[in-house]
């Protein structure tokens, strides 16, 4: 079988994926500052914070697979807003860790019901066991990635 010399768009799983996520985020993004005031960022980030709270922003991007400086902009807008409370880490007074206040997480709260939605949304066409097999076929991918990343082609 010879090689190919195109993209077949339509079976490439990082464009199929990459689409679909730039779709979503766009989305959820438009919505969330619509109604609540926070993009998309803002929300992975208020999320995070739910689930692990008093954290560094090193932390946050390891965890959520954002750049430093999104993440450092998305902070600072929540912080103005009251949305978070950064304080000294007791751990090592070089570094900050980031907890969410009150108006924090009654935002967190109301976003997450939206959230929520969109996903029973996407995944409605689904049956139960599709979105387990879907969710399994994702970790596998996202096991992947790593392997994927190191990848150095040399040239012939």
């Amino acid at each position: 079988m010879p090689e190919p010399t195109q993209l077949d768009l339509s079976r490439y799983v990082p464009a199929i994926i990459n689409l679909m996520a730039n779709k979503l985020a766009t989305g959820a993004s438009l919505c969330y500052r619509k109604h609540f005031g926070v993009g998309v960022v803002e929300w992975r980030l208020l999320a995070m914070l739910k689930v692990e709270d008093n954290i560094t922003a090193n932390r946050m991007c390891q965890a959520i697979g954002l750049d430093k400086g999104a993440v450092s902009r998305s902070l600072q807008q929540l912080e103005k807003a009251g949305y978070i409370s950064s304080q000294v880490d007791s751990q090592d007074g070089r570094r900050n860790t980031v907890s969410l206040t009150a108006e924090g997480l009654a935002l967190h709260d109301r976003v997450l019901k939206v959230a929520l939605e969109r996903e029973r949304r996407l995944l409605g066409g689904l049956s139960e066991g599709e979105v387990d097999t879907l969710i399994n076929l994702l970790g596998r991918l996202q096991a992947q990635v790593s392997y994927v990343n190191e990848y150095d082609p040399v040239e012939p």
